[in-house]
Order: structure tokens, then C-alpha cells, then sequence
């Protein structure tokens, strides 16, 4: 489900011989979700034939969380007259990381095997024979 883009994004794809430059600013809509593999986001613009675009990316799990540690260390360079956008920016990481943890410990709390009732620990001892 996309959502209206709610400042600006600037995207360009170099090649050798090539370079494709474009924006996408509040007409435009964005998607963002995790899927089995990675992170995936989209960006389109809509509209005829001449000014319609769309830009996908795909990055997995692992390219993902080194791009956020090197956003981590870059910090410091940010200049504090952006201050309002690295509040939005930090609690959309906070938010992002109690989602992720959440998800965590239901996971882990499925493989705990001290929570079994004694009929699963039963059932299990079977399967392990």
C-alpha cells in the first residue's frame, strides 16, 4: 500500500554510458516493508505517459543493517540546523527497533522449550528418538 511522500527524494542511475536522474516530491508515493529476503521500497510518480516513474529497491537483510551502522557513525556530521528532521528521524528508528525487538522476543519465546506442558515435552522426546 503506498503513501504520499511527505518531503522529497532524489534518485540517479549511472552507468557507463547513461545517467537517469529523478525526484519524486508530495505528488509522488512511496512503499516500504520487509519481506522474506530484505527490505524492499518503491517510489512512484504518477501521472501520462511522459512524467509517469517508478524507482524499486531491494536490499537484503545483511546490506541493510551495514547501511543503518554507517548512518550510525556519519551522525556526527549532520549539521544541528536539521535538528527537527533528526527527531523525526530518530523516533522512526526507535519505532523501527521496538517493532523488530517485539518481533524477537515472540519468536524466541515460540522456541523456548521451558514453556512446554508436559504433554509437548512428551511429544517432543518422541520425535527426538
Amino acid at each position: 500500500m503506498t503513501k504520499p511522500i511527505p518531503d522529497k527524494a532524489e534518485v540517479a542511475v549511472e552507468y557507463p554510458d547513461k545517467l537517469y536522474i529523478g525526484t519524486f516530491e508530495q505528488t509522488a508515493r512511496f512503499d516500504a516493508h520487509l519481506d522474506e529476503a530484505g527490505i524492499s521500497l518503491s517510489l512512484h510518480r504518477p501521472g501520462s505517459s511522459d512524467t509517469r516513474k517508478s524507482v524499486r529497491m531491494h536490499f537484503h537483510y545483511a546490506l541493510f543493517a551495514e547501511i543503518l551502522r554507517e548512518l550510525a557513525k556519519a551522525t556526527p556530521h549532520v549539521p544541528l540546523s536539521r535538528i527537527e528532521q533528526l527527531h523525526e528521524l530518530r523516533d522512526s528508528a526507535k519505532t523501527l527497533y521496538l517493532s523488530l525487538e517485539e518481533l524477537v522476543r515472540k519468536k524466541d519465546a515460540e522456541n523456548d522449550v521451558s514453556n512446554l506442558t508436559a504433554n509437548d515435552e512428551v511429544r517432543l522426546l518422541h520425535i527426538m528418538e
